[in-house]
């Protein structure tokens, strides 16, 4: 499957229960087509994760027959919150729960034990990255987007020709914790959303599935009590409900309704910051049948006020691909580190590259 000695850079996609990899030539092909993955064992903490790390690296490069001599960087993506280095919280994360994770240095940890170079991104950022990318083409590095990604929480990215925005902490991008107006969004006998952060009326306390959980479901609930999910257990009520959404359920599209009137406030704020190209949504909210997905973007985009100079140019689209834009996102980064560094190279006497 490999390219015969073509240099590469590989993808390392860590989530809560697996791992995922691919492997992307210097001259921009993907040699996975679909996801390969392993179990991640994160909950074993850090050192078990990072040899679960390794492995993927290991598999990946069997899985394409790929040497290992020919990898010139790795990727690596974790959820947050991270530093742009990634050093995880010192709070620690939903997914990083064990104390020894608290401050953990994941990048240079894999560093050390892979003996190659690992850019870091966090999952939110990289999915922003690859959807970016997959959009645009080779106009990429010419154009802007937000992307806003729907899962346990609100993660996103900010892409400024064709790279993610970091800022000064890592932390460019967390549209979780975007404060949004709430007037008009949620009901007028219907409490103010709180995060698990603790902030009120921020995106992610009402456009995640947590969200849904503790906000939103238990309100439409309880003036509908007659809903065969008012019998479910509260968390496997909130996973039920996009398949209800699916099949036109009037609560379900109430509660995915106030979810999309929320991301296009989260993205009128953006569409003041940035002015970006393109508006992307993505996480497991899309991941559904065509006519749901189709009818929520539709939702984030009439609820997007942008000014009719920004709405000629602008254009609103799904994160494609959603359990490889991790891994293939980040490897994009990697990529152009790579590239990069290529171009700084110093030049030897007579022209030749050191």
């Amino acid at each position: 499957m490999g390219s015969a000695g073509v240099p590469v850079v590989v993808g390392l996609d860590n989530g809560g229960t697996s791992d995922n990899a691919t492997v992307l030539t210097v001259d921009g092909r993907f040699l996975v087509d679909g996801l390969l993955e392993i179990p991640s064992d994160v909950g074993a903490g850090p050192e078990a994760a990072v040899e679960a790390l390794a492995r993927a690296f290991d598999g990946v490069l069997a899985h394409t027959g790929v040497p290992r001599d020919l990898v010139r960087a790795v990727g690596l993506d974790t959820p947050g919150p991270a530093s742009a280095t990634g050093v995880i919280s010192s709070r620690g994360s939903t997914n990083f729960s064990q104390p020894a994770w608290r401050g953990f240095d994941v990048r240079t940890a894999l560093e050390r034990r892979l003996g190659l170079p690992v850019v870091y991104a966090n999952d939110g950022n990289a999915a922003a990255l690859y959807a970016h990318h997959v959009h645009f083409g080779a106009d990429a590095m010419a154009r802007s987007s937000v992307a806003a990604i729907v899962g346990t929480g609100l993660g996103g990215g900010v892409v400024e020709s064709g790279r993610v925005v970091g800022g000064a902490a890592g932390m460019a991008g967390e549209f979780g914790h975007v404060h949004i107006p709430l007037d008009g969004l949620v009901e007028p006998d219907q409490a103010a959303p709180v995060c698990a952060c603790g902030f009120t009326g921020d995106a992610e306390s009402v456009a995640s599935l947590t969200a849904i959980r503790r906000n939103l479901l238990p309100y439409w609930l309880a003036r509908h009590p007659e809903h065969p999910l008012a019998a479910e257990e509260p968390d496997r009520a909130a996973k039920l409900l996009r398949g209800y959404g699916e099949r036109g359920d009037p609560l379900a599209r109430q509660v995915f309704g106030q979810q999309a009137r929320a991301l296009g406030r989260l993205f009128t704020i953006a569409a003041n910051f940035t002015d970006p190209h393109a508006y992307f949504v993505g996480g497991g909210v899309v991941e559904a049948a065509p006519e749901f997905r189709d009818w929520f973007l539709a939702a984030v985009a009439e609820h997007t006020v942008l000014r009719a100079e920004q709405r000629a140019v602008a254009t609103f689209a799904l994160v494609p691909d959603r359990d490889m834009a991790g891994a293939r996102g980040v490897a994009i980064a990697a990529l152009e580190v790579v590239r990069a560094a290529a171009v700084a190279a110093p030049l030897r006497p007579g022209g030749a590259s050191a």
